[in-house]
């Protein structure tokens, strides 16, 4: 099995569980059962939990003095930023507004690779970005609604930071995945994101009424933490290792493709030749992108 496909097969996984996260996520915060800031203590607590156990057990590397302040930049980017953004302005706009906003980050991934990275910015590319977007796009709105409403337009922008905020991590923490095992890189940039998320999230997190969770939402935080947070995470960082940003970045766009294949094996939507061009759009995106 080569390393490129290996690759792939972890953006795969990982796009599976993100394109869950947005209806699972969204239960717990609509609910208000949980504050955001508590929750995005709660991912990042059991990140840095599970990254330190793992990390002590199987890697125990260490980094060097001189990458420590690129491993805080990228928690800034990559974990506080990120999450505490992305979780926030879930619960003020609906996850249609949500997922499409995030359909931006490839294009910001391929912007900042060409600024720090000097990564070439081809034809290639862009045209298979282009695909993507439409895809997600027509399998995001079809037959739902997207607007820009007032009452959601700071959940919006809070969900456009985050995307720049997480693209810009993607191209900031390829070095340290080159130099390191992927668990030294996720245990250390969950250990400073843990520093910056504890202030916003603490006094949320303590004045949380648990006693009143219900087994589902239980199973939901279950998900987020472990799937959403330290799963995904690992398996980005794994692929980041043998593959560019921007072909991690494209995956993004299976997200809404693998929504929609979950509701239809349940039962919960019907497919039709929209959804499957719109399938097709994506499939061949991915595929220009991550093509050599």
């Amino acid at each position: 099995m080569s390393n490129r496909f290996k690759a792939h097969t972890a953006l795969f996984f990982t796009a599976l569980i993100y394109g869950a996260n947005y209806t699972v996520a969204k239960e717990i915060l609509d609910n208000d059962y949980v504050h955001p800031f508590a929750l995005t203590l709660m991912r990042v607590l059991a990140g840095f939990l599970l990254f330190s156990l793992f990390h002590y057990f199987f890697i125990k590397e260490k980094i060097e003095r001189k990458d420590i302040r690129l491993f805080v930049l990228c928690a800034l980017t990559g974990v506080a930023t990120n999450q505490l953004l992305f979780i926030t302005g879930l619960k003020y706009t609906t996850h249609i507004n949500a997922a499409l906003i995030m359909t931006t980050t490839p294009i910001l991934v391929l912007v900042a690779s060409s600024l720090i990275l000097k990564e070439a910015v081809t034809l290639k590319k862009m045209l298979g970005i282009g695909l993507g977007i439409a895809g997600a796009a027509i399998l995001t709105l079809y037959g739902k609604k997207f607007a820009f409403q007032k009452e959601g337009l700071l959940g919006d922008i809070m969900v456009f930071v985050n995307a720049v905020s997480y693209g810009t991590y993607l191209v900031l923490v390829k070095s340290l995945m080159v130099k390191y095992h992927p668990l030294t890189v996720t245990k250390w940039v969950f250990s400073f994101g843990l520093l910056f998320v504890l202030p916003f999230g603490y006094h949320e997190l303590a004045n949380t009424p648990m006693n009143i969770f219900t087994p589902r939402i239980w199973m939901a935080i279950a998900y987020v933490l472990i799937c959403t947070t330290f799963l995904a995470y690992l398996l980005n960082a794994f692929a980041l290792k043998l593959v560019n940003p921007s072909t991690v970045s494209i995956y993004i766009y299976l997200q809404p493709l693998i929504a929609t294949a979950i509701a239809l094996s349940f039962g919960k939507d019907e497919l039709n030749l929209t959804k499957v061009a719109a399938g097709m759009l994506i499939f061949s995106g991915v595929f220009l992108v991550s093509k050599k």
